[in-house]
């Protein structure tokens, strides 16, 4: 991300944010019914942020080096920010603040070998590995079996958002709340940019899915931010049906940028006894590849 783009990235998202909040919302008078501005002036953010028209104006143009943590904050509670929005904030002022790095590539991400047994020690959930760019860098044999109808793409690692926003039709029929998941992915990724906007995959990502999909164009606009967190995903699998699945998401402390996702359900729902026929299914691929293998062999 060069200067020009941080700068930028900053503008809309602080005048993004300032544009949904009404003087009503914040507590300020609204004199007169003709404003011209959608949501909050830049002089009722100063006021309420408690620095001057001048300074704010800076940092909404792109200025936020410079800007300490207590005057962050403050311009936090003015625009209403949830804990995605000011972690999104600070990262873009830490970025502001840093020298401007080259583009770089990660080094290519392996899970360890007792990650794997992790995964696989899990067995009556689908568990996967993946990074905040929705690559899917390891999974047990539940996961591969739920997320089987996500079609191939011959890139490794596999990208959930690639079949997202790629693959629209057969991605409707496998997420029951499409649109609702398609924005949330989009405000992940922007989240994730906060946070390295030197990532060349994940400029690659964002530029292949912008030049390719209208709807990840608009999603992508709303500068929108989320955290990956818990919460609930409902899926329709051709073979077992409707899966309404509580999703944790956690944080793995000795691989920075890894995530472990795992799928359950509550014991004596429709959703547990799909899962188990599921898990039954999934059995019977994997005896059927066995045989093929050893028939071939």
């Amino acid at each position: 991300m060069t200067t020009t783009d941080l700068r930028a990235d900053i503008r809309e998202f602080l005048s993004s944010r300032r544009a949904r909040i009404t003087p009503e919302q914040a507590g300020l008078p609204a004199y007169g019914g003709n404003r011209r501005v959608k949501g909050l002036r830049r002089e009722e953010v100063a006021l309420l942020a408690g620095v001057s028209v001048d300074y704010y104006v800076r940092m909404e143009r792109g200025g936020l080096a410079g800007a300490s943590e207590g005057v962050l904050d403050a311009l936090a509670a003015a625009l209403q920010l949830d804990e995605a929005e000011r972690d999104h904030l600070f990262h873009l002022a830490r970025r502001s603040a840093a020298r401007n790095g080259p583009r770089r590539r990660r080094a290519a991400v392996t899970v360890r070998s007792t990650l794997r047994q992790v995964l696989d020690a899990i067995s009556d959930a689908p568990a996967l590995i993946g990074n905040g760019r929705y690559d899917v860098l390891a999974m047990n044999h539940l996961a591969r079996a739920l997320f089987s109808p996500v079609p191939a793409d011959p890139r490794r690692p596999a990208n959930t958002a690639r079949f997202v926003y790629l693959a629209p039709e057969a991605a409707r029929e496998f997420f029951v709340d499409y649109d609702r998941i398609a924005g949330d992915m989009a405000a992940k990724l922007r989240m994730e940019a906060g946070r390295d906007p030197h990532d060349e995959e994940l400029i690659a990502l964002v530029g292949e899915l912008s030049t390719r999909s209208e709807l990840f164009r608009q999603r992508w606009a709303s500068q929108d931010v989320r955290l990956h967190r818990s919460g609930r995903k409902r899926m329709h699998h051709p073979v077992v049906g409707r899966l309404d699945l509580d999703v944790e998401s956690m944080n793995l402390p000795a691989e920075p940028g890894l995530y472990l996702t795992v799928y359950t359900a509550p014991a004596g729902t429709p959703t547990a006894d799909n899962l188990a026929l599921l898990a039954s299914w999934a059995a019977t691929q994997q005896t059927l590849a066995t045989e093929l293998e050893a028939h071939n062999g």
